[in-house]
């Protein structure tokens, strides 16, 4: 497990330098990096990879890399999907249904709607404060990778 984790993380590193030598700042690649994972966890199907293209696009970023943290963060969409949609589901908790007679099915149609709209709330909140914290985290060891790549040439003359 810790093997699989090192190689993960130094195929990580090698990515970066990459997009660091194509003339990206470490600070804009932890940025791309952050919204990236943040929107992978986002709790739909389809949507991240979707919004990742568009954010890519219209803030000019990296497409592989933004798409890169968005696949990476796959398994906490899964494991978080559980948890947003039931703190979503208290938070937006649906009044009883007054007025007209309404079959389940459309009553059940609220109720997912309700539930669905709270978990992407809760996701938001959560959100924001994560491309923050990741961005604030990455971008120190962005430069150092950054730094130590550009040396090691000059070490070798």
């Amino acid at each position: 497990m810790a093997a699989q984790i090192m190689l993960r993380w130094r195929r990580m590193c090698r990515s970066a330098l990459g997009w660091l030598a194509q003339g990206i700042t470490p600070q804009k690649l932890a940025l791309t990096l952050a919204l990236g994972f943040a929107i992978g966890c986002l709790p739909m199907i389809v949507v991240p990879t979707l919004l990742c293209t568009a954010l890519a696009f219209a803030l000019k970023l990296k497409l592989p890399a933004i798409q890169t943290a968005n696949y990476a963060a796959l398994p906490f969409q899964i494991v978080l999907a559980a948890p947003f949609a039931k703190l979503g589901g208290r938070l937006m908790r649906a009044a009883p249904w007054h007025g007209m007679a309404v079959g389940p099915v459309a009553q059940m149609a609220t109720r997912a709607a309700d539930i669905a709209g709270g978990a992407l709330l809760v996701w938001f909140f959560l959100a924001v404060p994560a491309v923050v914290l990741i961005t604030v985290v990455l971008t120190p060891m962005l430069r150092r990778i950054h730094f130590k790549a550009a040396e090691a040439p000059a070490a070798g003359d």
